[in-house]
């Protein structure tokens, strides 16, 4: 029964979140704030693991099909397609999740157990809707930005990688990457990309925003926080994937 709780009061905080603001330009600057915040900060990160897995992607398809009846072609389609499905999306929402989750499960907790957000209820602001619904807001905004940078980035990788392994010439890359080329699996990327932010918002939020105790319990909510909102995307990943490919 414990998780139906949970459950219940996340609906409930979320239901508060999105209510009607006091005062719509301030939170319009916050969620600017939050972009730069929370998104653009976390451009170094996805380029790097993007880079490296569009690499090691390359790579492997490379080894796993030395069969002569295979073209060597299909290395970039498997590349294209194995980035803009699943790891673009899943991979790099995987890794805000850890790094983007517990900052705002930390930076919520920290008011929360500091009486700041105490003292914002008494000035008869809306907490919920003043601290979360920007990072949520922001959060789905800008994280499909990112898992373009990561599909961009993953296929550079590859194609750089692959050259200088000497696995795949340009010629056949690019033949790879175009060939038979789908755009609906980039609008499925991205609507997985905007679901995927929502909850890494605001499972982290709901952990913070309900933190009791001191320094040790902030620690302990940041935690939980990051782990249940890995678990809630993989969750939705299958889910995402059964609706919208199947």
């Amino acid at each position: 029964m414990h998780i139906f709780f949970h459950f219940g009061r996340y609906f409930i905080l979320i239901r508060r979140t999105f209510a009607k603001p006091e005062k719509a330009s301030i939170y319009w600057q916050r969620i600017l704030d939050e972009i730069i915040s929370l998104g653009i900060g976390s451009l170094g990160i996805v380029a790097i693991v993007s880079v490296f897995l569009g690499a090691v992607i390359t790579i492997q398809s490379a080894f796993n099909f030395e069969n002569p009846l295979i073209p060597v072609y299909a290395i970039g389609v498997a590349v294209r397609d194995s980035i803009i499905l699943e790891f673009a999306p899943l991979v790099i929402s995987l890794i805000l999740a850890g790094k983007v989750g517990s900052s705002i499960a930390s930076e919520i907790g920290t008011m929360r157990v500091t009486e700041q957000i105490d003292a914002l209820e008494i000035m008869g602001i809306n907490s919920a809707g003043y601290l979360i619904a920007p990072k949520i807001i922001g959060s789905m905004l800008f994280n499909p930005v990112l898992i373009v940078f990561s599909m961009f980035f993953g296929i550079i990788g590859g194609y750089v990688f692959g050259l200088l392994a000497g696995v795949v010439t340009s010629h056949d890359y690019i033949y790879g990457i175009t060939y038979d080329f789908r755009p609906y699996n980039v609008v499925y990327a991205l609507i997985k990309s905007v679901v995927f932010a929502f909850i890494i918002a605001s499972v982290p939020a709901y952990n913070g925003y309900f933190t009791k105790g001191g320094a040790l319990e902030v620690g302990r909510s940041s935690t939980k926080g990051v782990v249940y909102c890995i678990v809630v995307i993989l969750a939705f990943d299958l889910i995402l994937t059964q609706l919208l490919l199947v």
